[in-house]
């Protein structure tokens, strides 16, 4: 099985991390997987996206034009990106960043509301947990417990203290997510 997914929002929320918490996790677990990100001075506040396959066979090519999965964090992305998932693919999206929801009826659409549980959880820098535990929910392209080892490789050492706050971020969010 073969997962294409986009990742996309404004630099700093973590969306670039995100995408090496699923590379390096789908190494871990035996995968096949490629990392390709895409910023420049978008890492300071503007747009940043990053493709992530993981596959269970060799992966020919890390470039794509269309994705199975999007999680769209702005607006910005979602007017570039929704139109780029496949029919019958999932676009999750927090409502926080979006002004004008997606509209697409043939793809499967979820939202979740991760940036307010991470103001209400003083989880701030664990935003991107909350909307991974939502991508894992509904579709477990990880395992959880490779997911915790690529956190761990991904974050250094001086933050692993952050490792269980993180975990129950990843948690929350598979709780959060909705079908739109």
């Amino acid at each position: 099985m073969k997962t294409e997914i986009i990742i996309a929002g404004f630099g700093g929320q973590g969306v670039l991390s995100m995408g090496k918490i699923l590379a390096y996790s789908g190494l871990m677990q035996g995968k096949e997987v490629s990392w390709l990100p895409s910023y420049g001075p978008e890492q300071r506040g503007g747009t940043a996206n990053v493709t992530v396959i993981i596959s269970d066979e060799r992966i020919s090519s890390p470039i794509l034009n269309t994705y199975d999965v999007a999680i769209i964090l702005n607006q910005q992305s979602l007017d570039k990106f929704e139109s780029k998932v496949k029919p019958g693919g999932i676009l999750i999206y927090d409502p926080y960043g979006i002004t004008k929801a997606p509209t697409r009826s043939d793809i499967n659409i979820y939202a979740t509301e991760a940036m307010d549980a991470s103001i209400a959880m003083n989880a701030h820098k664990s935003f991107n947990m909350f909307i991974l535990g939502g991508l894992l929910k509904i579709c477990p392209v990880v395992d959880i417990e490779y997911i915790m080892l690529g956190l761990k490789k991904s974050l250094p050492v001086r933050h692993h203290n952050l490792l269980p706050v993180n975990e129950s971020a990843i948690k929350k969010g598979m709780e959060l997510i909705v079908k739109k």
